[in-house]
């Protein structure tokens, strides 16, 4: 009995070291939507393609109004709890790739919360100026986004993240402005009195339930706009 324990408990730990293994070498989780990238059409003449780079937000967004998506060509490259520097590894395989002509980057409240360490601003910065800069070197145009208010994370809490959510937007407002690209704001409409976000439009204080989903989408379809009147920045 004790060898067939001890048998079962080193297949289980070997399985679970080969799991935690792959996904050391798959960090960015390029695996995720290799697939159905292959799968994607050249866009059609015509087509307004829209990418949409994320984290849980973004993946969120499909889950939860999956009709937005659907109804739109628009499409969903959100993974949850991923932060810039994944994002960022992934960004030619998920946005260039596919040909959109507009990408909207929604990121940087999981570098805030150390998902995959301590990360500064600065860092956080310099990851979405790269992916903004590769994507319109590619003829692509940027929309970046504000990143959501949360006063507090519930994986994490004690960060304190309500501020530097908002040094890290205004941040995101000034490079736009500097850059030629459409900025998105999302933070200001969606915020309470302490920078969180406001009860009706959240599940957690983080994410956004439909409600917030709703308030989200006219504001992007509008910074589409926007974006497809101007070219390319230089």
């Amino acid at each position: 009995m004790r060898s067939k324990l001890l048998l079962k408990c080193i297949i289980m730990s070997a399985l679970l070291f080969s799991g935690l293994e792959l996904e050391a070498q798959d960090w960015p989780n390029l695996n995720r939507f290799r697939a159905e990238n292959t799968l994607l059409k050249t866009p059609e003449k015509g087509e307004k393609r829209v990418v949409f780079m994320g984290n849980s937000i973004t993946q969120g967004w499909i889950e939860k109004r999956p009709e937005f998506f659907s109804k739109n060509p628009y499409i969903n490259r959100g993974i949850s709890g991923q932060t810039t520097p994944q994002m960022l590894i992934r960004f030619r395989q998920d946005v260039i790739a596919l040909q959109p002509k507009v990408v909207v980057i929604l990121a940087g409240t999981n570098d805030i919360a150390g998902n995959t360490g301590p990360s500064t601003l600065e860092m956080i910065e310099d990851n979405l100026a790269s992916m903004a800069e590769l994507a319109n070197a590619n003829g692509i145009r940027v929309v970046l986004s504000s990143v959501l208010p949360a006063y507090d994370y519930p994986w994490k809490t004690g960060i304190e993240p309500a501020e530097k959510i908002v040094t890290l937007n205004a941040w995101i407002k000034s490079y736009c402005e500097k850059r030629g690209f459409t900025y998105l704001d999302y933070f200001t409409p969606m915020a309470d009195d302490r920078h969180g976000m406001k009860t009706e439009l959240t599940y957690d204080g983080v994410h956004a339930n439909v409600t917030g989903y709703k308030v989200m989408e006219p504001l992007v379809q509008d910074a589409m706009k926007r974006a497809m009147k101007n070219k390319p920045a230089k």
